[in-house]
């Protein structure tokens, strides 16, 4: 906050050292134009003049110089700068805290989970998982939900499996739609080229609005995407617990008189392994292709060292 500030008090300066600057030159321009008497021009002064096109340094000259367009572009530049630092501020305060349609608002705290090192054959590697890098991000944990036969789940239900996990809502207009039928993108490109990788792999949905996705509106649901899917709810209270759990975020919209309404949410594909750990993660922006060699990568990785 002090260096916007700080940007924001010399941005002013510099506005109001451009004005003045401005102002000083048009009225020294226009002194020095109405008191200083114009000689008369020899007549070989004006036929070179003419033959050439000149028209003279002075009368060329306007109240904006060199050093008024550097000081312009200082000022444009420190603009900008401050531009990008409150947005980037804005940008970390949106994302230290998740909402939902059953709570106000909450902190995730730390991001990072604290992590312990072995030595293993390969070197100093954390504890829980000895393949991965140091500084492993606190998402995902423990969950409980239903699948569309009415029967519990839990992240134990998919271990052995590599699992692409997506947060939707069926009443979803566009966007959730056009997410699942990239990971059926995905998974078909999968089979096609890595047949017994894609075999490993389980793509789950979850609703994120389970007070009108219930069993029976997914069922319906289910039938215009992959077959490979499945599809989970539960309470509001399940529901919000595991949307915390892998910092999603999560919030009603537009709602109408009728009481309908949208759901805001964040839109991540998110990528585990064997052992439920989150391998990746794959934004909206990336294209199947870039996230069939991810997960290829990923699935076919043996340490090197």
């Amino acid at each position: 906050l002090n260096l916007s500030h700080y940007t924001m008090t010399m941005t002013m300066m510099a506005h109001r050292q451009l004005h003045s600057t401005v102002l000083r030159q048009i009225q020294r321009r226009s002194l020095t134009s109405s008191s200083a008497p114009k000689l008369p021009k020899s007549e070989a002064q004006q036929a070179k003049e003419t033959a050439h096109g000149y028209i003279g340094r002075a009368s060329k000259r306007g109240p904006v110089s060199w050093p008024l367009l550097g000081l312009a572009a200082v000022t444009a530049a420190t603009g900008a700068s401050y531009y990008a630092i409150e947005r980037e501020r804005r940008m970390e305060k949106a994302m230290g805290t998740v909402v939902s349609s059953e709570s106000s608002s909450w902190s995730p705290g730390d991001g990072w989970a604290p992590r312990k090192f072995k030595l293993t054959k390969w070197g100093w590697f954390p504890e829980d998982h000895a393949n991965t890098i140091p500084g492993k991000p606190a998402i995902g944990g423990t969950w409980s939900l239903v699948d569309m036969n009415g029967k519990i789940v839990t992240e134990h239900t998919y271990a052995g499996k590599y699992t692409l996990l997506y947060f939707g809502f069926a009443r979803c207009p566009d966007i959730c739609p056009s997410e699942m039928v990239k990971v059926g993108s995905i998974l078909d490109q999968l089979k096609k080229e890595y047949p017994k990788l894609a075999d490993q792999i389980q793509p789950i949905f979850v609703s994120v609005d389970p007070a009108r996705d219930s069993i029976q509106a997914l069922q319906e649901y289910a039938k215009d995407f992959h077959p490979d899917y499945v599809f989970l709810t539960g309470t509001p209270e399940q529901v919000q617990k595991m949307a915390k759990k892998y910092r999603v975020y999560v919030s009603k919209a537009d709602e109408t008189e009728d009481g309908d309404y949208l759901v805001d949410h964040s839109i991540v594909l998110y990528f585990h392994g064997e052992d439920g750990d989150m391998l990746d993660f794959f934004t909206q922006s990336m294209k199947p292709s870039d996230i069939v060699a991810k997960i290829h990568k990923a699935m076919t990785f043996v340490p090197s060292f």
